[in-house]
């Protein structure tokens, strides 16, 4: 007979190793399953960790690596007195019939070695997930989990790491040493896990697998990144200082692909960072196709804003691309500000970083009159109930620009408790919206994202202009090269703006007089 536990597995107590054990030497005599009736007594052949969640890692759901939660199975196994079997599951999302998932895993992962049946095999769980199990027939051990009593008898696993997520000093802490396995506390203090779990678990910008929202279509987001990569690199190129090179947000890792192919940059390391579980596996993958001209290449998922990514004063250029709004948009302001601490602490001497991104107006404070062109789409249109992402985008792409922005004034940052001040206002018998300058360019600069729409409006472009961010920097530490500029987007003036909106003020003489649509973008670059 099998023993099957299937779990996330990020610890091991000292409760399951008893429990296994009592099992293993008394051939299962005594136990009794989920609904009270008494097991067989039947010699345990093995027991088998099945490790679900194993291709993620980094992530508030599951900050620990597969590999680690492996070394720590078999350490907890050596003293046990059958052999122990440890098979990666990987997440697939909800499915209805994930234990069917997981047995056919496990059978093709063994070669047929395991083939895994009712007949055969008790499962041992106590969580919910045992009714899944109890649908294929199985046999049910609740080890934690009193079902008489209804509540759990011991603490479970993941209730100790957060205990050690919220403890400073968890080697110490009294419940740790007495509860977590000594194979567990070796492990996790061997490659500092405890550390990084804290880390990521108190992280206050990442959600719970990884990702900055939960809103974003990924396919879409990713071919919008590969489309201007290239663009995004010849803005950028003429400022890399060779050396350690790293790409903080690198998204699929095309930045880093096409420097590869420098013949300047080919003796350089270059060095991928990404927060978003999705886009890492991507730039794993590319880089396991061989993608990259450079074998130098090397990707991790970490947070650049709760601490340093690389070594202090080790990198030469670092470089990002419309990130830094992200920060401000998801984190706060004080993120902001850590992450630009942060890579002061990373650059070498003499080191650069290129920031490109999005920028607010100089004059983001002036009220001005922003008049909307209700000629070019519908104005009466109903919102579609319940919509997709993409049904909502067609919708969306339906509209004219007036009943565009009135769904931009009730959607932007609506979640974050921002309700966007403006007024409707009639002038010479034309009718304008009159709002500060700075949300006027929030809506010039993202009324065409419609695919993904639900996290753009989220997200704020226009936070600081050029001379805030040149305050920022300076008071890092950092100098902004005379080289830095602001710059305007062409291509969205003429095929998104004009036309169809016109910003304006007013006069000495009290009427709208048009002004120029202003800067959109900046390249930034801070030397240490």
């Amino acid at each position: 007979m099998y023993l099957l536990i299937p779990g996330r597995h990020h610890l091991l107590t000292d409760f399951q190793f008893k429990y296994l054990n009592r099992l293993i030497k008394c051939s299962l005599e005594g136990e009794k399953d989920v609904y009270g009736q008494p097991l067989d007594i039947t010699p345990v052949a093995g027991v088998i960790f099945a490790v679900t969640s194993a291709n993620h890692l980094g992530t508030k759901r599951n900050p620990v690596p597969f590999y680690l939660r492996a070394m720590v199975i078999q350490e907890f196994s050596n003293s046990l007195d059958v052999p122990a079997y440890v098979y990666g599951i990987d997440d697939v999302g909800v499915i209805h019939d994930f234990a069917e998932y997981t047995i056919k895993t496990i059978r093709h992962s063994s070669e047929g070695a395991h083939n895994l049946t009712p007949q055969n095999t008790v499962v041992i769980c106590s969580t919910s997930v045992r009714e899944m199990y109890l649908k294929q027939g199985f046999r049910i051990l609740t080890a934690e989990w009193d079902p008489a009593a209804n509540r759990f008898t011991q603490p479970m696993p993941w209730d100790l790491v957060n205990l050690i997520a919220q403890t400073s000093d968890w080697r110490k802490h009294p419940t740790v040493l007495e509860q977590v396995h000594p194979a567990a506390f070796k492990i996790w203090s061997l490659y500092g896990v405890g550390e990084k779990v804290q880390q990521i678990l108190k992280d206050p910008i990442i959600g719970a697998d990884g990702d900055l929202t939960a809103t974003r279509d990924y396919n879409v987001y990713v071919k919008q990144m590969d489309d201007i990569a290239a663009l995004k690199y010849r803005e950028t190129a003429p400022y890399i200082q060779p050396g350690n090179i790293g790409d903080i947000g690198c998204a699929t890792g095309s930045w880093i692909k096409i420097a590869c192919e420098d013949d300047r940059l080919h003796e350089c390391d270059f060095y991928g960072i990404e927060v978003s579980r999705h886009l890492y596996d991507i730039c794993l993958q590319r880089k396991h196709n061989g993608e990259f001209a450079n074998p130098s290449v090397f990707f991790a998922q970490k947070n650049a804003v709760t601490s340093l990514v690389f070594e202090p004063g080790s990198m030469n250029t670092i470089h990002t691309s419309s990130l830094t709004h992200e920060i401000e948009s998801y984190g706060s302001r004080q993120d902001l500000l850590a992450f630009i601490q942060n890579r002061y602490q990373e650059l070498v001497p003499g080191g650069v970083w290129i920031n490109r991104d999005v920028v607010g107006p100089e004059n983001r404070t002036e009220t001005v009159l922003l008049w909307l062109n209700e000629t070019d789409g519908a104005n009466d249109l109903p919102m579609p109930e319940n919509p997709t992402t993409q049904t909502l985008a067609a919708w969306l792409g339906k509209l004219s620009t007036k009943a565009l922005f009135r769904r931009f004034a009730q959607d932007f940052r609506h979640e974050e408790g921002y309700q966007l001040p403006h007024q409707w206002v009639t002038i010479g018998g034309t009718t304008y919206c009159q709002l500060s300058m700075q949300d006027a360019c929030e809506f010039l600069f993202k009324k065409d994202y419609h695919d993904n729409w639900l996290s753009e409006m989220h997200e704020t472009f226009c936070f600081w202009n050029y001379d805030d961010w040149k305050q920022a920097l300076e008071a890092a530490g950092l100098r902004l090269d005379n080289l830095s500029h602001t710059y305007r987007n062409e291509w969205i003036v003429k095929n998104r703006l004009e036309g169809k909106t016109q910003l304006l003020r007013i006069n000495g003489n009290g009427q709208p007089e048009p002004m120029p649509f202003p800067a959109s973008h900046l390249l930034l670059l801070a030397r240490k």
